[in-house]
């Protein structure tokens, strides 16, 4: 059986053919214009896929880069208030040991009290640090509200509360954001003469040192060298709590670093665009242009009455 092909059979071929090529040049350009080798969803469905699940999957590791620099931001704020805290609390340390000397005279245990009054002071401006926010750092979850403050009798005492904050940091890692006051800024357990035990607010125990000191009471002022070294321990734990989070900090931040470079890394090997084969590719596909172009403008040459001539 012959099979006739007509003239508008070879039209319809070449038009195809021409169609088709022109086709796979665009593409091709387009690819070139913008760096990619997925230009529509389209184009290559499972690699389409494929790429829009690692765009999601880098925008959640970027969310957790910026939980844990707010963290680090946070800690190392804490830090710093807290570093300098001790640095106080070692002279008032050192004026507390002086002042339990009983060959002091009234003048000198006075001028100490006004030392360890401003050095009070000086510690409870560091207690009640703020952040650029203006969120008070030791305050638990009440950063609005000062942590340490009067209350109606004009004693300092902890209004914030023991909250820690918790802030994910990778899809099976949570952190702490905070460290509360009372964790810092300890009470101490005070026995009296009773044998009763009562705490003692941290800022209690520096005013009562300084009442003792300024009254020359030998016994109270010996019962605040102790307490005022169980108030430094305090800090320095603290200290040491917050150094171990910022360790742990930097290590969850080179995790976090890796995870995002290999998942950026996959996501630019599934759609940016190999330029030296995309130019030798539309090279080829505009050579494939012109041979057809010129076979179609012969096909559409002919017809029965050209062979009739």
């Amino acid at each position: 059986m012959v099979m006739k092909v007509s003239t508008s059979m070879f039209f319809d071929r070449a038009s195809a053919q021409l169609a088709n090529v022109q086709g796979n040049l665009a593409k091709t350009q387009e690819q070139l214009s913008t760096g990619k080798q997925i230009t529509k969803p389209s184009d290559e469905p499972d690699k389409a896929s494929l790429v829009t699940r690692l765009e999601s999957e880098i925008a959640r590791q970027k969310s957790y880069q910026e939980s844990i620099k707010a963290i680090e931001i946070r800690r190392k704020a804490e830090e710093t208030a807290l570093n300098s805290t001790s640095d106080v609390m070692f002279r008032m340390k050192e004026l507390s040991v002086q002042a339990a000397n009983d060959t002091l005279g009234a003048a000198d245990r006075k001028t100490i009290a006004l030392e360890m009054t401003e050095l009070r002071n000086q510690i409870l401006s560091l207690a009640n640090s703020q952040d650029s926010n203006g969120n008070y750092l030791f305050a638990g979850s009440r950063v609005s509200q000062m942590p340490f403050s009067p209350d109606a009798k004009g004693v300092i005492v902890y209004k914030g509360d023991q909250a820690r904050m918790v802030v994910g940091v990778g899809d099976n890692r949570r952190m702490n954001l905070n460290l509360p006051g009372s964790d810092a800024f300890v009470r101490v357990v005070r026995e009296n003469q009773k044998g009763e035990k009562s705490g003692v607010d941290f800022f209690q125990v520096l005013a009562d040192a300084v009442t003792a000191i300024e009254a020359g009471d030998s016994t109270d002022t010996q019962r605040a060298v102790l307490e005022v070294d169980a108030l430094q321990n305090g800090i320095t734990e603290s200290l040491g709590q917050v150094g171990a989070d910022l360790t742990v900090v930097d290590m969850q931040t080179n995790v976090l670093d890796e995870t995002l470079l290999q998942f950026k890394n996959t996501r630019s090997d599934l759609e940016d665009l190999d330029y030296t084969e995309a130019i030798s590719r539309m090279n080829k596909d505009q050579l494939a242009l012109e041979a057809a172009q010129s076979s179609f403008a012969k096909i559409s040459q002919l017809s029965l009455f050209q062979y009739i001539k």
